[in-house]
């Protein structure tokens, strides 16, 4: 499948539309905090146990990413996104099946392991391709590219919760949902496979020379993941990622423990409002902040992202339970945080080493999130686990997780702050051809 080229006269704001069909889709997975209570009881698992599909969605998102870039670079946007809606809506088609019968290692399998595959390859699908086509902004680029798959549990929270109250919570309940989830996805995500176009040659070719890196520096995704530039932007993106990730995966139990002994307890449709504001959050954060990024650089957005995603997190573990206005804006927050550290790491990463094989180099980056993905939900759903066994419950299920998430974005602080421009034996030599990734 060849990528499609614009044909004269094409606009340029005809692409975000088609990466964001694609990006509000797979965001679905950010709306996965609804169904844990409901396969909890009805398949008798713990919460660790139902974290487990997201947990393996997100590992299989950062590999297929990682191992995939090099093939959506060759084989352009239009390819990624069709094996995007594949995978995507075969994993629901899986999960539903895996419900249906009460297997739920089908539904790891399915939503987790195909449905990751879908998640992966789609996440990068159009980022490189909107960088080409807005060389002049590349932060408000990677945010539109990105601000979608943040905004998927808008949609997809209370359609979700919807769907369980119609059908019912029990496992024929969840199966129905999934299958709806997978038809409907596939139908969206067709548009944008119908809808992306890269850009003409000569445009491309102007596009790759007007965004070089700093002073010109290419280098290639082989070369940058020998640099301690690569792996301490990996070490910022796991940090920010397992601090954001931890509070989203159990954001509507998380709340509903928080208040559940005080006057005005959460209720379930409000726990997924909540879910939905996180969602909201999470989107505006992608292309606010990168856009920002634009204006004050990326080093100096990640310093506020820790920094102030540190704050938020001692202002909850302190004082959460006390207020729900402090305890929705402190997590609002973090998720603005969260979604604008994914957003603008692709800029960072141009920023440092070029823009000839970034979407490959972005794709071997996003293992970070991989890592992130397991660690973050473990964390929190280990430790509430462990504190409800010992009798405990509301809010000391979590101020374990919470300082703990406060001192890994004091890591990703340091870590941010070490890094400086790439070392010139890494650059491209002037002249030399620069191969295709590997």
């Amino acid at each position: 499948m060849s990528p499609p080229v614009a044909p004269p006269g094409w606009s340029r704001w005809l692409v975000p539309p088609a990466a964001l069909s694609v990006h509000l889709s797979i965001g679905q997975a950010y709306a996965w905090s609804v169904f844990k209570a409901p396969l909890e009881s009805s398949l008798d698992i713990s919460g660790t146990l139902s974290a487990l599909p997201f947990q393996l969605g997100i590992v299989m998102l950062g590999l297929s990413a990682a191992f995939g870039g090099t093939l959506v670079e060759r084989n352009g946007p239009r390819w990624a996104m069709t094996v995007a809606l594949v995978c995507f809506s075969s994993g629901f088609l899986l999960s539903a099946l895996g419900a249906y019968t009460g297997q739920y290692w089908l539904i790891v399998f399915g939503y987790g392991f195909v449905g990751g595959i879908g998640l992966g390859i789609g996440y990068i699908s159009p980022v490189s391709t909107l960088i080409k086509w807005f060389p002049d902004r590349p932060g408000m680029a990677t945010g539109i590219a990105i601000m979608g798959f943040g905004g998927g549990a808008l949609i997809a929270s209370p359609w979700s919760t919807r769907m369980l109250e119609s059908f019912g919570s029990d496992s024929s309940g969840i199966a129905t949902a999934f299958l709806v989830h997978g038809l409907v996805y596939a139908v969206f995500m067709s548009l944008g496979v119908l809808l992306i176009r890269v850009p003409r040659p000569a445009e491309g070719d102007a596009a790759a020379d007007a965004t070089a890196g700093v002073g010109g520096v290419q280098v290639s995704a082989r070369d940058a993941v020998r640099t301690p530039q690569f792996w301490l932007l990996w070490l910022v993106l796991v940090m920010n990622v397992t601090a954001g990730i931890g509070i989203l995966e159990k954001a509507a139990p998380m709340i509903t423990d928080f208040f559940a002994d005080s006057s005005t307890p959460v209720s379930v449709s409000a726990a997924a409002g909540f879910v939905a504001l996180l969602s909201a959050a999470n989107m505006a954060g992608r292309i606010g902040w990168s856009s920002t990024s634009d204006l004050i650089g990326r080093k100096n957005i990640y310093r506020v992202y820790l920094g102030v995603g540190a704050l938020m997190y001692l202002l909850i573990a302190l004082f959460g339970d006390t207020s729900k206005p402090l305890f929705v804006l402190c997590a609002l927050v973090i998720l603005s945080f969260y979604g604008g550290g994914f957003a603008t790491i692709p800029a960072y990463l141009k920023d440092l080493f070029g823009t000839y094989q970034v979407g490959a180099i972005h794709g071997r980056l996003l293992t970070a999130w991989s890592t992130a993905g397991v660690v973050g939900p473990l964390i929190v759903n280990w430790i509430a686990d462990r504190q409800e066994e010992a009798g405990k419950q509301g809010p000391e299920l979590y101020g374990t997780s919470l300082f703990i998430m406060l001192g890994l974005l004091v890591v990703g602080f340091v870590a941010n702050e070490l890094v400086r421009p790439v070392h010139a034996k890494y650059h491209v030599k002037e002249g030399v051809h620069v191969a295709e990734p590997a």
